[in-house]
């Protein structure tokens, strides 16, 4: 009879195990999937930069400088490989996107060029996916970083070599304030 005992307490381990463990395995796949996601809208926004800077190329002629920043950031983007050093990347390419868009303000005749009106809603529409990808990846970390750290799960987290994942962040120049003066005079 004890044996019998022992043998369901050994049983109900060893299923509240594999339950915990097919639990991590499964938010596990869900962050890398999320993560893939992210990875496909940024492919789909370097595949559109080549396009905006070829477009907008012969009639930005003295601000080649702007130019080269977003080719150069873009690589640099396209190269990263882990999620921080992408995150990194991806507000640096971020910035020079905007300083880009920006300086086309001053080109009249870029304003109405109908190409490049259509890559800059492009742009417009896959930084906004890229925005909510970046979202559902964080909150799936969140859920599985709480699943390996509280107990029990991370006995069986720890013990079968589930690591951390880490967060997708904005850089410190991003999370800044932007002064705004409304004032009517130049002060």
């Amino acid at each position: 009879m004890a044996g019998w005992i022992v043998l369901a307490a050994v049983g109900v381990l060893l299923f509240w195990m594999i339950m915990i463990y097919n639990g991590l395995v499964s938010l596990r796949n869900d962050v890398q999937s999320s993560w893939k996601q992210i990875d496909v809208q940024l492919k789909r926004r370097h595949d559109l930069i080549p396009n905006l800077v070829s477009t907008v190329k012969g009639m930005m002629e003295f601000e080649q400088d702007t130019l080269e920043k977003v080719v150069s950031a873009r690589a640099k983007a396209v190269s990263a490989a882990n999620p921080q050093s992408k995150a990194e990347a991806e507000n640096v390419l971020t910035q020079a996107l905007g300083r880009l868009f920006a300086v086309m303000e001053n080109y009249p005749a870029l304003k109405s060029n109908q190409n490049v009106m259509h890559l800059q809603e492009e742009l417009t529409s896959t930084e906004n996916r890229i925005s909510f990808a970046r979202q559902l990846y964080n909150d799936l970390v969140a859920n599985y970083l709480t699943r390996i750290q509280i107990f029990p799960n991370n006995l069986i987290s720890s013990l079968l070599g589930f690591r951390r994942e880490e967060y997708f962040t904005a850089e410190e120049a991003a999370r800044a304030v932007p002064g705004v003066n409304l004032s009517l005079r130049g002060k």
